[in-house]
């Protein structure tokens, strides 16, 4: 399948696609990013709602000690790990007050690394980039579209060359969402699958 068709069958799974973490502002989303590594946007998202309305502005949000941010995200996998990075994350954009259109700026930010300043970049300026995370780098494996041993560098490489660059943004998304909600990591629905005829894991488990 070329990349018309791939993204034309996604287009029937995938009805709104669009990042699924919850916020208002654009440091919320830095932060909200942040958490959601090794955890669900769902979890997350039951976490920050409370959070971000107790305290609503960077300045509320920069009072708070390691301690008490550990506190309010404990169910949240490495929550003391991230505790750490949400406060470096709030002093930092605290001294400026927005997020800003900077790559170079947000991969510095503590627990922000390429993935996640991808999603940040994407999300808040319709910057074209593809954020590569385990749905995306599950699903483009087996449909083929990367080789099984690339790391996501190469991935990312691999599905901007492949794809239009003005479809980068959504078909980040649905790779995202249709990994999460079709071609799970265990017991996919192959059943109905539309990409029964390219995909290399149905090929491998007959």
């Amino acid at each position: 399948m070329n990349s018309k068709e791939i993204i034309e069958v996604l287009d029937t799974y995938i009805e709104d696609p669009k990042c699924e973490l919850e916020f208002n502002k654009d440091y919320e989303l830095v932060l909200a990013v942040m958490l959601s590594a090794q955890t669900t946007d769902k979890r997350v998202n039951a976490v920050t709602k409370e959070l971000f309305k107790e305290y609503d502005t960077l300045g509320k949000l920069n009072k708070l000690s390691i301690e008490e941010i550990e506190k309010k995200i404990r169910s949240i996998g490495m929550y003391k790990q991230k505790a750490r990075h949400f406060k470096n994350i709030v002093e930092e954009l605290s001294k400026i007050g927005y997020v800003p259109n900077d790559r170079a700026y947000l991969e510095k930010l503590s627990g922000i690394g390429r993935k996640s300043a991808n999603v940040v970049l994407a999300v808040i300026y319709k910057e074209p980039c593809i954020a590569v995370d385990t749905h995306v780098t599950r699903v483009s494996k087996r449909l083929g579209l990367v080789d099984e041993k690339d790391d996501v560098l190469t991935i990312e490489n691999k599905l901007m060359h492949f794809f239009p660059k003005e479809e980068w943004i959504k078909i980040h998304y649905e790779l995202v969402l249709f990994g999460r909600y079709f071609c799970l990591a265990k017991k996919p629905l192959c059943g109905s699958c539309k990409f029964k005829k390219i995909c290399t894991y149905k090929k491998s488990s007959n």
